[in-house]
């Protein structure tokens, strides 16, 4: 089997606007208030349904074993969940780099969850898939909704938002970031006061979990201190991305052109809807 056999379906990253922690909560997580955009950029997942009822991950290289994979752990459970008797190959183009906090794996398995319940007939509606994500991770179901949203909860609980097209650049360091040990930290500020729509949208919002980062990692501190001339480099979510908004696409990409030779960056777009609906909505039942 090649590539050149499957479908390809995106898998759109995403940023965290700001990440305000507003509690510890009994089982250990943290009650959260979030502001996603999607991007026009992000992985991508080849699909090929088959007929005999083995799920199979097709040539990967980015060392996360196969049983441990979000996009082979969701078409397992979309299978279990649905009794469907079919199965796939599927392979990734990884573009977003892991403990970037960008969502690639949750992304990932979003997508597998939104084209295998339409290539397998499972007839699952949204609300049920979203339910199936959210056992996958707390990141999961804005990305099968599908829609830039304000999030409350651990992540789960979403309101859809329109923010319009917005130009990005974004910046990869070389660092990996444990979201479990950031949100252990004793420094984590945990009683943020939750803000209002028109607030977050007027960018008064912060990443709570940033100061931490920032103080553990020397480096990643400097590095936002760099990228200071550029704009307002924002760290996203728990991961080590960072994300600068530009005035326009030109900006953008002016910007990445001219950082390319000194840091792992690119241009991206914000989007309110992701890009792999519009290409569901041009599926044929």
């Amino acid at each position: 089997m090649t590539e050149s056999e499957m479908q390809w379906w995106p898998a759109p990253a995403k940023i965290n606007l700001f990440l305000h922690v507003l509690a510890r909560r009994s089982d250990g997580y943290h009650d959260i208030q979030t502001l996603f955009q999607l991007l026009d950029w992000g992985d991508e997942i080849g699909i090929l349904p088959t007929d005999e009822e083995g799920i199979r991950r097709h040539d990967v290289s980015y060392g996360v074993p196969e049983s441990e994979d979000l996009v082979t752990r969701a078409a397992h459970l979309l299978q279990s969940e649905t009794a469907c008797r079919r199965g796939a190959v599927i392979a990734i183009r990884k573009r977003v780099p892991p403990g970037s906090g960008l969502g690639g794996g949750s992304s990932d398995a979003a997508t597998v969850l939104r084209v295998l319940n339409r290539l397998w007939g499972c007839g699952m509606d949204i609300d049920g898939l979203s339910a199936l994500g959210r056992r996958l991770g707390a990141d999961v179901p804005v990305f099968v909704r599908g829609h830039s949203a304000m999030a409350q909860g651990v992540g789960e609980k979403l309101e859809p938002v329109s923010l319009g097209r917005r130009h990005y650049i974004l910046v990869f360091p070389d660092l990996q970031i444990s979201t479990a040990k950031i949100f252990a930290a004793a420094g984590l500020k945990r009683d943020t006061k939750p803000i209002s729509l028109e607030e977050a949208l007027r960018e008064q919002g912060k990443n709570d979990c940033e100061p931490v980062v920032r103080q553990r990692y020397p480096g990643f501190d400097q590095l936002m201190r760099t990228l200071e001339k550029w704009g307002a480099p924002r760290m996203t979510g728990t991961g080590s991305g960072i994300f600068i908004r530009m005035h326009d696409e030109k900006s953008a990409k002016s910007a990445a052109q001219a950082l390319k030779s000194l840091y792992n960056v690119r241009a991206v777009q914000g989007v309110d809807i992701s890009p792999l609906h519009a290409k569901l909505d041009c599926l044929i039942e």
